[in-house]
């Protein structure tokens, strides 16, 4: 654990912290209201979120926080999710700078009920659950699409990963989904959408992978029969 730890530099965890700092200031500041109380909401949600997996992965587990701070491209990457990585990059970019340009500085969506408001909310609230536990329970939980044999990977068949066979992305849809809920975006929403048929394509070819490579995983897809919901796909 300790040399796993000696993997995470001092200068990674800076450019984190202010990677991750810079999403809710752009989010207040593209709003042109620095009171925006949904804005307000979303940002607290968000560093609370990034900071609490972050801090309980170092002290628990930092074999998974050195994982996730591999690159595209490297360890043995599926060549065709590189592009999907990207995707996804450039889809989570544009979703956060549309967002508050669409629901606040130029309104182009007229606004969303309270009701709608709070389903995003109790969105976020369950992909905050999550994130939190599927990475607490998947040490493999790698961001990249990838066999980590150097780590011996294993299936996980317990917790958040007996409901459902992909829970970290479930996390992400309800985030992608929930947030402009909140914010009242419309186009936030046709993001996330686009952000869940991607995922789903992913989720494809993953399991293309692990069942060909993951000793365990076919018997593990007839146990956990669902991917992301249960009892509809």
């Amino acid at each position: 654990m300790a040399s796993d730890r000696k993997k995470i530099t001092a200068g990674k965890m800076v450019y984190t912290a202010v990677w991750i700092l810079i999403w809710p200031v752009l989010l207040l500041w593209l709003s042109g209201d620095w009171l925006w109380l949904e804005g307000w909401i979303f940002d607290v949600w968000f560093l609370v979120l990034c900071f609490t997996t972050i801090i309980s992965l170092y002290v628990k587990d930092p074999a998974l926080l050195a994982e996730r701070y591999k690159q595209p491209g490297e360890a043995g990457q599926k060549g065709w999710d590189w592009y999907i990585v990207y995707g996804l990059v450039l889809g989570f970019i544009a979703w956060a700078v549309i967002m508050p340009l669409d629901a606040r500085r130029f309104a182009w969506t007229a606004g969303f009920p309270f009701w709608v408001k709070a389903v995003g909310v109790a969105g976020m609230v369950l992909s905050f659950i999550l994130f939190y536990r599927a990475l607490m329970e998947n040490t493999f939980a790698s961001p990249l699409v990838r066999i980590q044999a150097e780590r011996r990977q294993q299936v996980i068949s317990s917790g958040t990963y007996g409901l459902v066979r992909h829970p970290l992305y479930l996390a992400g849809i309800l985030m992608f989904l929930g947030v402009p809920l909140l914010l009242g975006s419309l186009y936030g929403l046709f993001i996330g959408i686009l952000m869940l048929v991607l995922l789903a394509f992913r989720i494809a070819g993953e399991e293309k992978m692990l069942v060909n490579e993951l000793e365990g995983y076919a018997d593990y897809r007839k146990k956990v029969k669902y991917r992301l919901i249960p009892f509809i796909w």
